[in-house]
């Protein structure tokens, strides 16, 4: 009886401003392993970052990739929005050797994982009740801020839509909040949602809540703001997180009008993640909900915090065709 090779694993990585997460998928099993994240500053490129995982994890080749990054994927050259990586999709395939390397906006490749989520991989935040085969929208705030949406196809599978929303201008909704917006004019001449609503959006508020108050603002950076604000011992880090909950509610209220998402809106990023129970008590839903006349129809789409550990691999592996193996 001839014996075959077990298959190689595949490669999948998940690449955003400050961090790249990679991981081997087993075809055999299709479970996930040897996670490790390596920092992005450490490394010029894509491939200088997977050579090194393979080293960290002994692996001496894959023969398929499937990389989300937070980028839009135009073309064969990318360069990066949120750091300084600028390379070649088809270079850094030969550098490592790929048959195949299938890039993903990292917003398209959560978006592809959403169908797959289900039970505590999810936390519901307000009610409703999701529309079955309605389309999804899913946003987050990390080093910048991600958005996507999913729609059901003729032929009745999901089709990922990969898109820049984080890029839209900001829509303020009260005086506070537009005086917010007039402090960032100053420096941004476009103040787009994700300047308030991510890692470096929360840093930007306190500074502008700071100067709105007459205070001296800190050198913080947002994660001494969030962990300021979570010990309640500031008064402006604590307005900095609380209005970044309630512009991501509004944010995400006008992806799922936009939509018609009565399918659900699912919120992710590292951001939300680190905030614990604050927000689920915060004013997101609140203001998820503040939409005038459509109030009644905002009620009914179903707001879900994704809990699941390392849904962008997730998508990754969907990518390549095959749904990870859930333990």
């Amino acid at each position: 009886m001839t014996s075959h090779p077990a298959p190689t694993p595949h490669l999948l990585g998940d690449i955003g401003g400050t961090n790249a997460r990679f991981a081997l998928l087993q075809p055999a099993t299709r479970l996930i392993t040897h996670t490790i994240t390596l920092p992005t500053g450490q490394f010029p490129d894509l491939a200088s970052a997977a050579q090194a995982y393979f080293q960290q994890v002994g692996q001496a080749a894959v023969q398929h990739a499937c990389i989300a990054i937070a980028n839009p994927i135009d073309g064969d050259t990318l360069k990066m929005t949120n750091n300084h990586w600028h390379f070649s999709i088809e270079a850094t395939r030969l550098a490592l050797g790929l048959e195949r390397l299938l890039m993903l906006n990292d917003w398209e490749a959560m978006a592809m994982a959403a169908p797959a989520l289900q039970g505590g991989d999810l936390q519901q935040i307000g009610p409703g009740e999701p529309v079955p085969d309605a389309p999804k929208g899913l946003i987050g705030p990390g080093t910048g801020l991600g958005v996507s949406s999913l729609v059901r196809s003729r032929r009745g599978d999901w089709v990922p839509i990969a898109g820049e929303g984080g890029h839209v201008s900001l829509s303020p909704t009260c005086e506070r909040e537009a005086d917010i917006l007039r402090i960032l004019w100053r420096t941004h001449p476009h103040v787009s949602v994700e300047r308030v609503v991510s890692g470096m959006g929360l840093e930007n508020l306190y500074r502008a809540i700071c100067a709105l108050n007459g205070t001296e603002a800190e050198n913080l950076v947002a994660a001494q703001v969030t962990e300021r604000a979570l010990a309640a011992c500031d008064v402006a880090c604590e307005e900095a997180l609380e209005r970044m909950c309630c512009l991501l509610g509004n944010a995400a209220a006008n992806l799922a009008l936009t939509l018609g998402a009565r399918g659900g809106i699912y919120i992710g990023g590292g951001v939300i993640g680190r905030l614990g129970d604050f927000f689920a008590q915060s004013g997101f839903r609140a203001a998820f909900e503040a939409k005038g006349r459509f109030a009644p129809y905002m009620q009914r789409i179903p707001t879900y915090v994704i809990r699941a550990d390392q849904p962008a691999l997730i998508g990754c592996a969907m990518g390549l065709g095959l749904e990870p193996a859930r333990s």
